[in-house]
């Protein structure tokens, strides 16, 4: 029987790490090493704006590990070329021999840095033509109307493997219906609403249909910032200034979410003052429960087992994951893994 008091499930659910890269060189190995050690599936990394690029923490994280499976999700066609992307996936799979998987998403406050994202779910099916033309060695080329690559052009070095597993990062319908076409696995990131699960799963079909392909195709994938600590009400506390920062953007995404109408107003005004603090205070528990899992172990573990009785083939458990991180990470791998029914 599970933490929840359901009967076990008989589908594999994987449950992986997500790491922001703001780290210093040398933790990305321990933390995967410690996730490895734990019994974790995978570990991936971000590539949000502004962050370290991804491929030095996955190419440190390849070396120090030898089961879990390793991944950026996502990478951003509009900040780098697909071309770039399929060498720095090819150097990935290539030090974790095999282990790698290739996260896509079209990314949040491009405007920032000057990068205008038009065009953005062509710019994404030509991204994954690119790339796969250039990982499969055929020298097929690929004539798309945002990125392309001349019929004969081969990456001049050997790769691990000639096709890389994809993931689409999306909430949206026609970017999620493109992961049903394309893809291997979509995550909704910032999500952790056992509800959204079957909106994900309408908005596949389209994709799997015109693909002629079946609904288990492709694996729906949950991540969110989690913060587990023996002191629920203080590890709820760091969750909620982290929801805060991110809310205005993804909760008007979800659409079985209705939020007070004074609740994103007030949120930016404090965050426009400097006041983390002030705006987290203003999220209730159970909004923080639709976008983040916070608590002590044993809130966890009942949140885990929602989104997998709810149908979820993976859960990323998203930094900064406990009040320490590292500290955090433990105790989700010592006293949440082993309440959850993942078979």
């Amino acid at each position: 029987m599970s933490a929840s008091g359901t009967a076990a499930t008989t589908r594999r659910v994987a449950v992986s790490l997500g790491l922001q890269t703001d780290k210093p060189l040398g933790e990305y190995a321990r933390l995967a090493t410690l996730a490895e050690d734990l019994g974790f599936d995978g570990v991936s990394v971000f590539s949000d704006l502004l962050y370290q690029p991804p491929i030095a923490a996955l190419l440190e994280m390849a070396a120090a590990t030898s089961r879990i499976r390793l991944g950026c999700a996502c990478w951003n066609p509009f900040t780098l070329h697909p071309y770039e992307i399929a060498g720095q996936f090819a150097m990935a799979d290539a030090a974790s021999r095999g282990r790698a998987y290739l996260g896509l998403a079209r990314g949040s406050w491009l405007e920032a840095v000057g990068v205008e994202a038009s065009r953005p779910l062509t710019s994404l099916r030509d991204a994954v033509g690119v790339i796969r033309a250039l990982l499969d060695g055929e020298g097929r080329g690929y004539d798309g109307s945002v990125f392309r690559v001349e019929p004969g052009v081969r990456l001049r070095y050997p790769t691990e493997r000639e096709r890389a597993p994809l993931l689409i990062g999306s909430w949206g319908e026609q970017g999620i219906a493109l992961a049903g076409e394309l893809a291997d696995e979509v995550k909704v990131g910032g999500s952790a609403n056992p509800a959204i699960i079957d909106v994900v799963r309408a908005r596949l079909r389209p994709g799997l249909e015109r693909a002629g392909r079946t609904r288990d195709s492709v694996g729906v994938v949950l991540g969110a910032v989690t913060v587990v600590d023996r002191d629920g009400d203080a590890a709820r506390a760091r969750a909620r200034r982290e929801v805060a920062m991110y809310l205005d953007v993804v909760a008007a995404l979800d659409p079985t979410v209705a939020l007070p109408d004074d609740l994103l107003p007030a949120i930016r005004a404090r965050l426009a003052d400097g006041d983390d603090e002030g705006a987290g205070r203003l999220v209730p528990r159970d909004v923080l429960d639709l976008f983040a899992l916070a608590g002590d172990p044993d809130d966890l573990a009942e949140h885990t087992q929602r989104l997998i009785d709810a149908g979820v083939d993976r859960i990323e458990f998203g930094t900064p994951h406990g009040i320490d991180s590292a500290e955090g990470i433990r105790l989700l791998g010592e006293a949440v893994l082993p309440q959850v029914t993942r078979d």
